[in-house]
C-alpha cells in the first residue's frame, strides 16, 4: 500500500462493528462476529489512517418501528425519504451501541457518529440519508491527505454500501474488503446486489489476504 519515497495516504474505515449488529444483538447480522478477527488483522497493517463509525441513535429515533407504531420491515416516509423501519438498536450510551468486545479498538484513531438526528437515518459514514449534514469524516480524511479508502464492517447491503457509494462520489479511490463485511439480507440476494452496485459504481473488490 505504500510506494518507496511516498507517504501512505490510505485509510481503513471500520463501519458499525457494534454489539447490536452481531449475533445476540438487537439487529444481528448473520455471522457478523466472524469478521472481527479479519478486521483486527487489518488494523495491524500499514494504513495511514484507521477510523471507525458508530450508529448512535437517540431513543426516539424515527427509524425505530416501535416509535411509529409499526413493525420492523415496514416502510414509511421520513424527512421526505423512504425509510425501512428497524428494531430499536444502537441507542446512545447503551451496551448495544458499544463496539464488539473482541474488536481491538486500540489502533482506532477516531470514531465518527451517525444517525444522531431523530428525524433522519444515516447509513453512510459521510452523510445522513438526505445528504443534509456531514459526519466530519470527509474533512478528516482530506485533512490527512487520504486519497484511497478501504471499507470493512456491517452491514454490506446498508451502511457499508451507502458509505462506499458516497466515498466514490467524493472522489476517493475506494475498496471493499469483501471478507471483512457481512450483510443483513432482508431479501435473499441483497448482499450480492449491493456488491454488484458498488463495483459498477467504481469500487474495487479485494480480499484481506491480498493486502
Amino acid at each position: 500500500m505504500t510506494e518507496k519515497g511516498k507517504t501512505n495516504k490510505t485509510a481503513l474505515i471500520v463501519v458499525d462493528l457494534q454489539n447490536d449488529f452481531i449475533p445476540g444483538g438487537a439487529l444481528a447480522v448473520h455471522d457478523g462476529d466472524q469478521i472481527i478477527s479479519v478486521i483486527n488483522g487489518l488494523l495491524k497493517k500499514d494504513f495511514a489512517i484507521k477510523v471507525a463509525t458508530k450508529d448512535w441513535h437517540p431513543q426516539d429515533h424515527g427509524s425505530f418501528a416501535v416509535n411509529q407504531g409499526k413493525k420492523p420491515g415496514e416502510k414509511i416516509v421520513l424527512k421526505g425519504l423512504e425509510q425501512i423501519l428497524w428494531p430499536v438498536h444502537c441507542v446512545q450510551g447503551t451496551s448495544g451501541s458499544d463496539f464488539a468486545k473482541k474488536f481491538e479498538t486500540g489502533r482506532i484513531e477516531k470514531v465518527f457518529y451517525k444517525g444522531t438526528d431523530k428525524e433522519i437515518d444515516s447509513y453512510s459514514c459521510f452523510f445522513d440519508n438526505g445528504h443534509f449534514k456531514e459526519t466530519g469524516l470527509d474533512a478528516y480524511l482530506k485533512q490527512n491527505q487520504v486519497t484511497a479508502v478501504y471499507f470493512v464492517g456491517l452491514a454490506t447491503d446498508y451502511c457499508v454500501k451507502a458509505s462506499v457509494l458516497d466515498s466514490l462520489k467524493l472522489g476517493y479511490q475506494t475498496y471493499l474488503i469483501e471478507d471483512g463485511c457481512r450483510g443483513v439480507n432482508l431479501q435473499k440476494n441483497d448482499t450480492q446486489e449491493a456488491i454488484k452496485m458498488m463495483q459498477e459504481a467504481g469500487c474495487h473488490l479485494v480480499h484481506s489476504q491480498d493486502l
